[in-house]
């Protein structure tokens, strides 16, 4: 398979060499352990920022592994008889992974990235020459504009919503616009059937070949935009996708840039999933909106939740239009070409802004979940901290959380245990020698990391929750103790018991 300015892709109907070529890479410890291991922290950093330098450095011998990471991450023609040794190289030019350069030597025509599984699986992301590291503005690309199919692998986005995913076990999961398979290959894991899509049929190509060396079962693969290759009788358990959401002015680059006005490709991937959503069932985005002049963000976000699904959006960035507009143009390597050509789509992009109020633009996750609920539930917030990832499980426990508060009225509260969460803390909070703090706070140190700011009777609740006691008998123990009437005491405390709920600093026992 070809496309105009990249390399052609190793077959895919070759299971076979995959496989060889899988053992021959485990043997040489080609693994992200073994890739720390030989390259040391600093170096190994120094590749997600695009700088092979210090990997070039390290990986000046001739053992199998410096050979391996030479080859399929930096690019490096190597010696065919240096290569036969670790590779069965003949069969890798038969298939299209090597190809044969100057005299005696050879190259790889894709990039070949170590990736570890959650459960320790040692996988492998294939990706277009240069974009293992450093992305399409990377130094593979060797200062020229990426191509417009260039398919990417591994990043900060990629991994980002890797970790956030509910990984329940499922019968159906559908990755939207795969690029190169790294959440279909999550989802095989746990998942009886996979279908990923992609508007880019090279994509799709790289996904399969993806899958093929980490060992992977083969996903349905399917050409087409958003929810078009989806059969309309058909439904999933849990929808995933890392879309092209940059807000662009066009779409130039196929990886990144959706190709609708500002962030409708956003608004129609959201909008769109909950139909396809069986009972229960998770879509879990990745995604870039609109700050417009004289309109909330919040309100603009609850619009595009579909009928009949809970939602927690969470938004973890936000940038003024010069940075986002600069991010994006190094992103794709303009700021090493014309100066003239880098200004004017400078200016393009900042002319969209402005055509469209825009005066900002948010980054963050987006977490649909189908529900039956009467009224369902919608959670907007800002959360720019540090999280624990993998977050998953912790996603989860938030919506099973949600069922909860929702049969639960006050009263049954009360008569409900609750614990603890782990690694909860508390922190007082005032002036020193002081005989009361101002205030108390909770923080977890799992999960979101949340801190929320609690009365005494809240910090002395939480502190006794064990599972033992039912709350309503925990709060009269508390009036007895402070001296208030435990009528009112029992009625006024349910809301900050739901707040400590929701964000899970208590855990119902049930």
């Amino acid at each position: 398979m070809t496309d105009s300015g990249l390399a052609p892709l190793p077959a895919t109907d070759r299971p076979d060499v995959a496989a060889r070529l899988r053992d021959a890479l485990l043997a040489a410890s080609f693994t992200a352990d073994g890739l720390l291991d030989l390259l040391g922290a600093p170096a190994y950093a120094a590749l997600a920022r695009s700088e092979t330098v210090p990997a070039l450095r390290a990986t000046r011998g001739d053992t199998p592994l410096e050979t391996l990471v030479r080859l399929f991450l930096l690019q490096q023609p190597a010696p065919r008889a240096r290569v036969a040794a670790v590779l069965p190289v003949e069969e890798a030019l038969e298939s299209g992974w090597l190809t044969r350069v100057g005299g005696d030597e050879v190259a790889a025509t894709v990039d070949v990235r170590p990736y570890g599984g959650p459960g320790g699986e040692d996988w492998f992301i294939v990706s277009d020459l240069g974009c293992a590291v450093g992305g399409a503005g990377g130094s593979g690309q060797q200062g020229r504009q990426a191509d417009t199919a260039v398919v990417l692998g591994v990043g900060g986005a990629s991994t980002t919503l890797a970790g956030i995913t509910v990984r329940t076990p499922v019968a159906a999961a559908l990755d939207l616009g795969t690029g190169s398979g790294i959440q279909a290959l999550h989802a095989s894991q746990h998942a009886t059937r996979v279908t990923a899509t992609d508007l880019n049929p090279r994509a799709l190509h790289i996904t399969a070949l993806t899958l093929a060396l980490s060992g992977a079962p083969a996903a349905d693969l399917r050409e087409g935009s958003l929810f078009e290759p989806v059969r309309d009788d058909e439904t999933f358990d849990l929808i995933v996708s890392n879309p092209p959401f940059v807000i662009s002015p066009g779409a130039r680059l196929t990886y990144r840039d959706g190709g609708m006005g500002g962030d409708d490709l956003c608004r129609s991937l959201v909008q769109q999933a909950g139909e396809r959503l069986n009972e229960g069932g998770f879509a879990q985005f990745l995604a870039n909106w609109q700050h417009v002049a004289g309109e909330d963000w919040q309100d603009r976000l609850r619009s595009w939740v579909p009928r009949g699904c809970d939602a927690w959006i969470v938004q973890r960035e936000v940038q003024d239009i010069t940075q986002y507009a600069e991010l994006w143009l190094r992103d794709a390597g303009d700021h090493r070409g014309d100066p003239a050509e880098y200004q004017a789509r400078y200016d393009a992009w900042l002319d969209e802004f402005e055509a469209r109020k825009v005066k900002a633009v948010g980054f963050g996750w987006i977490t649909l979940r189908r529900t039956g609920a009467a009224e369902p539930s919608v959670t907007v917030e800002e959360w720019p901290h540090p999280v624990e990832q993998p977050l998953g499980e912790a996603i989860r426990a938030h919506f099973d959380r949600l069922d909860f508060l929702r049969e639960y009225d006050d009263a049954a509260l009360l008569e409900g245990h609750f614990r603890l969460a782990a690694e909860v803390v508390q922190e007082q909070v005032g002036l020193p020698g002081a005989e009361d703090p101002e205030h108390v706070v909770l923080r977890q140190h799992r999960g979101m990391r949340r801190a929320t700011k609690v009365d005494t009777v809240g910090a002395g609740f939480a502190g006794v929750c064990d599972g033992t006691l039912s709350a309503g008998r925990i709060l009269d123990a508390i009036a007895q103790l402070v001296g208030e009437d435990p009528v009112l005491l029992r009625d006024r405390t349910p809301a900050q018991i739901r707040l400590l709920v929701e964000q899970g600093f208590l855990e119902p026992v049930v």
